[in-house]
């Protein structure tokens, strides 16, 4: 199999933003433990972005900085604490004053929420900075005007391109997004779409394994049916072949295009092929030959002709409504788990490990930081679950601490320790394998 240039560079674009994101990531969250330890006086031995072999390090004072080559994740090494190094040695010495486990429980605490609570702060003020800067693009129900293009999900729960979806569960559409809120998808047992098909009104009613397909495919079920304009050649094979800004594109191949996605569905059905394309040019018919590369794409830069609006907010705005999509973010991924449990979602349409993460990269600055601040958030509420080895295991077990008085033996914490990094890496395999198994599925 050969990949071209652009593939290529596709590829590392990708790989770039991926790494990049989660190295901020794993950077501020260690961050928040380093800084909250020294804050209390505790020796911190190391500072880790990504696990050993170490590429580079330097000591400052007590501490190595180090970056390590496997970029997965990074640690804190605070001297006197049981943590995934299971370096014990020192635990059999009485505890000095600088190290973790001489110090008061509530200190140990903060400690521990050191990291999750960077992580909620980083992932808040990234969404505020994104709303104020960039605003909320939308599309009103009413200018959706052509109606939908129905996924793979949305036919097989009876769905047709055209159809013009009005209400969910009785409540009038307002803005086309709502019909794919995952609000709903989490919140609701039961949806009903009320669509407008040809002037008749009909209720549809998904199957229960919804959310579960949606998961498994993602996909929504439906997006906007759009007609487009060219408005940019950009690479030498179209410009070369005739294409020029402004053209209207109304065949392909020998089939009639109206809407983006019969032109989409036009270049996958000819990858690789020199193909006739027609085009509307001051009121006449241009007949072009062009190329389709290997990814289904002509070169050009084509512009929804559909009336999107954007919401400006200030920054007194942007705050509230920031942190509230912060927030619910954590919120969607409770009620997912919460699903999951109950056999709605299967874990294995669910999980995603680091190549489907990696997957989600490679689009615009916009997308990644979108993604980087949802990633934070997800990473806080991941680090709290009750799991030995993760934040959440070390939070329980000094709130037990707190509450009752009585602190674990070093031994225990030791071995909990132990179970905690079996179940992490038994999800990281089963992570790695799901992911594998989708991409030749």
């Amino acid at each position: 199999m050969q990949f071209s240039a652009p593939e290529i560079l596709d590829f590392f674009i990708t790989v770039a933003q991926f790494l990049l994101g989660l190295s901020f990531l794993v950077a501020i969250h260690e961050f928040g433990h380093m800084l909250t330890a020294k804050w209390f006086g505790m020796r911190v031995e190391k500072y880790a972005i990504g696990f050993p072999p170490k590429i580079i390090g330097k000591q400052i004072g007590e501490t190595e900085y180090m970056i390590g080559a496997v970029p997965l994740g990074g640690f804190v090494k605070i001297s006197g604490m049981v943590d995934e190094s299971l370096d014990t040695n020192a635990l059999n010495e009485p505890p000095k004053p600088y190290e973790f486990r001489a110090k008061p429980a509530w200190q140990r605490l903060i400690v521990m929420l050191g990291g999750v609570i960077v992580n909620v702060l980083a992932g808040i003020i990234i969404f505020i900075l994104l709303l104020y800067f960039n605003g909320e693009r939308y599309l009103l129900a009413d200018d959706a005007k052509y109606g939908i293009v129905a996924t793979e999900v949305g036919k097989q729960i009876g769905l047709k391109d055209g159809d013009k979806i009005v209400k969910v569960n009785g409540k009038a559409v307002k803005e086309f997004d709502e019909i794919n809120n995952p609000d709903i998808l989490l919140g609701s047992n039961k949806i009903t779409y009320t669509i407008n098909r040809d002037g008749n009104l009909l209720d549809i009613v998904p199957p229960a394994n919804l959310l579960d397909e949606i998961t498994k495919k993602n996909e929504p079920i439906a997006v906007e049916r759009s007609p487009f304009a060219i408005i940019g050649v950009k690479k030498e094979s179209a410009i070369k072949a005739g294409l020029k800004t402004g053209d209207k594109i109304v065949q392909v191949a020998g089939q009639p295009v109206q809407y983006y996605h019969e032109f989409q569905k036009a270049l996958q059905s000819n990858v690789g092929k020199v193909i006739n394309v027609v085009v509307k040019r001051d009121n006449q018919d241009v007949t072009l030959q062009v190329p389709v590369n290997k990814k289904g794409q002509l070169g050009i830069e084509v512009k929804s002709l559909l009336n999107y609006n954007t919401r400006q907010y200030s920054l007194a705005e942007s705050i509230p409504l920031g942190t509230q999509k912060a927030f619910n973010v954590i919120v969607l991924n409770i009620k997912g788990f919460a699903k999951i449990f109950r056999g709605e979602i299967k874990a294995s349409n669910a999980v995603s490990g680091p190549i489907g993460i990696a997957s989600l990269f490679g689009g615009s600055w916009v997308m990644f930081w979108s993604l980087v601040g949802m990633l934070s958030m997800v990473l806080a509420f991941m680090n709290l679950l009750p799991i030995p080895a993760l934040d959440g295991g070390h939070v329980m077990f000094l709130t037990y601490e707190m509450v009752t008085g009585q602190k674990p033996s070093d031994k225990f914490l030791e071995n909990a320790q132990k179970v905690g990094m079996v179940l992490l890496l038994g999800l990281m395999v089963y992570a790695f394998g799901n992911d594998i198994y989708k991409l030749f599925t």
